[in-house]
């Protein structure tokens, strides 16, 4: 099993390029099921999670091929089964993506209910729901959800909460339904509008996305396409707090500012210095202590929860006092324990995380409990005097294409080793 070992040294410098979104990029390798045409996908990041979705994908008879470093073509057209087994999807929630699809196209699907990090429950019952809601017969048998309907029928579906993956799912499976769907209190995120975007070429019909209420107007077939999938924002943010927590300044190209508005104002009142253009952002911290900020995570275009342990990790490290308090994800806090293991000052009062900030922490052994976990345990190593030994890495590489050479490109001092069992 790998794990890093990180040696804290001082402020990072340097420029990096930004990968593209993984959370974007499954859903949209999910839809390629929606037609009998070819979907090319190009700057798809080069992670765990799209392996899995290709494997998921080619176990249904859909043709992959990686035909660059960055792009996937696949081919729905010989398809032949629409089971999701539970080996796949168990290690990854955003198998359930292949859901709404595969009613919608093939009239039937058989997916293993889902896995992944456990940072909370994060129910499917939202999904079935809306699915139901468009015609179709689902039943829960050992362990998988059955779906079935000869032809999905446009609805008015209004979700209780706002659910990301929900929204893909039934936006997805509406591109095909007769008549028009209209989901409301939809998610806003980044990857729903680039989700969008990339059914808007293969010929659906949809609009609203970005806002609350998304109209989807059913087609008869979805065409051959090409979408390219727009930047990491959680990665982006991820390497412009590595340049907080170490007093130094990194530039992050091939990215999107207007993607990270929330994040950007809680760098500034860190005491960041900020630079943007069109696919740049720059943090300079002038060798200076961070500021210690609070933070409430929210859906889009709140703070997002998938930022909110990178931003412990600085608080950890910060001047002051800072309030984090989870509004997603019941157990998200998992990662505080292994940031006071290097010293931190963390209280946590149920969804309320209380952190006052150290000079320095030191190093110890620790263990990553989830993806953004993973991050946050990574920045703080940044910060701490001493060798830090990260194990359970694997969730990183669900999220992160190769965090060690970009980090090592800024300065860091990280290896990644392996301990035979």
């Amino acid at each position: 099993m790998d794990k890093f070992i990180i040696e804290g040294n001082g402020p990072l410098n340097g420029e990096i390029a930004a990968s593209g979104a993984k959370n974007a990029a499954l859903p949209i390798l999910c839809a390629a099921l929606l037609s009998d045409e070819p979907l090319t996908v190009t700057n798809v990041p080069r992670l765990w999670d799209i392996g899995t979705a290709s494997r998921l994908l080619a176990q249904m008879g859909v043709a992959v091929e990686q035909t660059e470093a960055h792009t996937i073509v696949l081919d729905a057209k010989p398809i032949t089964t629409c089971v999701a087994p539970y080996e796949l999807v168990r290690t990854m929630r955003a198998s359930i993506l292949v859901l709404g699809p595969l009613v919608a196209r093939r009239g039937e699907a058989h997916v293993s209910l889902p896995g992944g990090c456990a940072i909370g429950a994060r129910p499917v019952d939202l999904h079935l729901m809306g699915l139901e809601a468009m015609g179709a017969e689902i039943t829960l048998d050992g362990g998988f959800i059955h779906a079935q309907c000869k032809k999905l029928k446009g609805a008015h579906i209004v979700f209780d909460t706002v659910t990301v993956t929900g929204t893909e799912n039934l936006m997805m499976a509406a591109t095909l339904a007769e008549g028009e769907t209209i989901l409301e209190n939809a998610a806003r995120e980044p990857e729903v509008v680039d989700t969008a975007r990339c059914l808007r070429a293969m010929g659906a019909r949809i609009s609203g996305d970005g806002t609350t209420t998304i109209r989807i107007q059913g087609v008869e077939k979805l065409h051959a396409a090409t979408h390219r999938v727009l930047p990491d924002r959680i990665e982006t943010g991820t390497y412009l707090l590595a340049a907080a927590v170490t007093r130094g300044r990194v530039r992050v190209t091939h990215t999107d500012p207007s993607l990270l508005d929330a994040v950007l104002v809680k760098l500034q009142q860190a005491g960041a210095k900020l630079k943007t253009g069109t696919d740049f952002i720059e943090v300079d911290m002038q060798n200076r202590r961070a500021t210690s900020v609070n933070i409430h995570t929210m859906p889009h275009p709140g703070f997002p929860t998938d930022m909110q342990a990178q931003m412990m990790a600085m608080n950890c490290v910060a001047e002051g006092v800072a309030t984090i308090r989870e509004t997603i994800f019941e157990n998200r806090f998992m990662h505080a324990q292994e940031l006071m293991r290097l010293g931190a000052d963390i209280r946590i009062e149920g969804n309320l995380a209380i952190v006052t900030g150290r000079e320095r922490l030191q190093a110890a052994p620790i263990m990553a409990t989830d993806l953004r976990a993973s991050a946050s345990l990574v920045l703080a190593a940044l910060a701490a005097d001493g060798e830090t030994l990260i194990d359970r890495i694997y969730h990183m590489d669900r999220g992160y294409e190769d965090i060690e050479g970009k980090l090592s490109a800024l300065g860091a001092r990280i290896k990644r080793v392996r301990q035979l069992l």
